[in-house]
């Protein structure tokens, strides 16, 4: 393999100390009781970084998993569910709903802005019969965050199940389960916590313990069955063999953000930097506004493609950054920086290496993306 500095938004690159971590020898994690406690203390550090009390489980599955799961537990056949939809994994979470018997609503807003909590308000108070709520806290195709702190009490307050992907935006956003009155908060492995891809982890509200708890149909899986859950760690007993070594792994990515420095701060500072020196270069953001501030999402200039961009930096700089994909495909280019990524050497480095290719294809632009950079720092 190459060694190539990859900028993506996810998978992001894997601090030493992971890797190191996931290579310590294994036990039987169906047996050892010691590992029933690794988990569970593995479990409460996550809770630190959600900031609640409700239950957590760490999931044998890439993200997506955690999605699945959360509308397989919930929702029966028949059950109104609603889609928050200002983005490609907005909409697509009306997918998963539908596939377990859920009648989708759709609440559609702009692709480039944040939902509009004002017009969500007025389209509940004429319906607001619904059971789930889907809603996506960073949009990552499109860069933005959507104000989860407004939008869930809001579902709260019409005794609707708030199921949130905050994919994307545990580790480098504000993330307040409790305060903002979140039921089933997912993340990923792979993104701002920077450890391999390959686990879902959940926050559980006693509100949707409760809906699952109360259903007059049986979950329509196995795998995906949050319920079978429930008495884990009184039981110790794993509903399926846990990935152990990933869970090492993420032990790890977790202890380093939690003793490291302000990762929220950091974050903001350097998304805000990004996102300065592409604006000063003359370059166009696709968000109008709501700015993710674990990846930023900007337009592919005239006069080139984004694989010619893509080509050019891998190969020749060995950097590696992203497109998009459906309606947002050969329109974009994504720089991830969250976790690992989302340090300064780093990201001067990726605008330094793009600075040079949309200069060599002949892209006008303004001073130096790199240079940019730093001036904000």
């Amino acid at each position: 393999m190459r060694d190539v500095l990859m900028m993506t938004p996810g998978p992001t690159e894997i601090h030493e100390d992971v890797r190191q971590a996931m290579a310590k020898a294994i036990t039987n994690p169906d047996l050892d009781n010691q590992f029933f406690e690794y988990y569970k203390e593995t479990c409460d550090k996550i809770k630190e970084i959600l900031h609640t009390k409700d239950d957590v489980l760490v999931l044998s599955g890439e993200g997506i998993l955690g999605l699945e799961a959360a509308c397989a537990s919930l929702i029966e056949p028949g059950d109104r569910v609603l889609c928050i939809d200002n983005g490609i994994f907005g909409k697509g979470f009306g997918d998963f709903a539908k596939l377990y018997g859920g009648q989708v609503v759709y609440f559609e807003s702009d692709d480039r802005k944040p939902v509009d909590v004002q017009k969500l308000e007025e389209f509940l108070a004429k319906d607001h019969d619904f059971k789930v709520a889907t809603v996506v806290h960073c949009e990552t195709p499109s860069g933005i965050t959507n104000p989860m702190d407004q939008i869930c009490p809001l579902l709260k307050k019409y005794g609707i199940l708030s199921v949130v992907d905050s994919v994307s935006a545990i580790g480098g956003e504000p993330v307040e389960v409790d305060q903002w009155q979140m039921d089933i908060v997912l993340g990923g492995s792979q993104k701002a916590l920077s450890a391999a891809p390959g686990l879902t982890f959940l926050s559980i509200s006693q509100d949707a313990w409760d809906a699952m708890n109360k259903r007059k149909t049986p979950i329509a899986s196995f795998y995906c069955n949050l319920a079978i859950w429930k008495d884990w760690y009184k039981e110790k007993w794993f509903p399926y063999t846990q990935a152990i070594s990933d869970i090492y792994g993420l032990r790890k990515a977790v202890d380093r953000l939690i003793e490291g420095d302000d990762y929220i701060e950091r974050h903001k500072k350097l998304g805000e930097a990004v996102r300065y020196a592409l604006v000063k270069s003359g370059l166009e953001l696709y968000p109008y506004n709501g700015f993710s501030n674990t990846v930023t999402t900007f337009c592919v200039p005239d006069g080139i493609s984004f694989q010619d961009i893509y080509t050019e930096m891998l190969e020749n700089h060995q950097v590696m950054i992203a497109g998009a994909f459906d309606y947002l495909k050969n329109k974009v280019i994504r720089i991830g920086h969250m976790g690992e990524n989302c340090y300064e050497e780093k990201l001067y480095r990726t605008l330094k290496a793009l600075d040079k290719t949309l200069k060599k294809y002949g892209v006008a632009m303004n001073g130096s993306l790199h240079q940019h950079f730093v001036e904000t720092l």
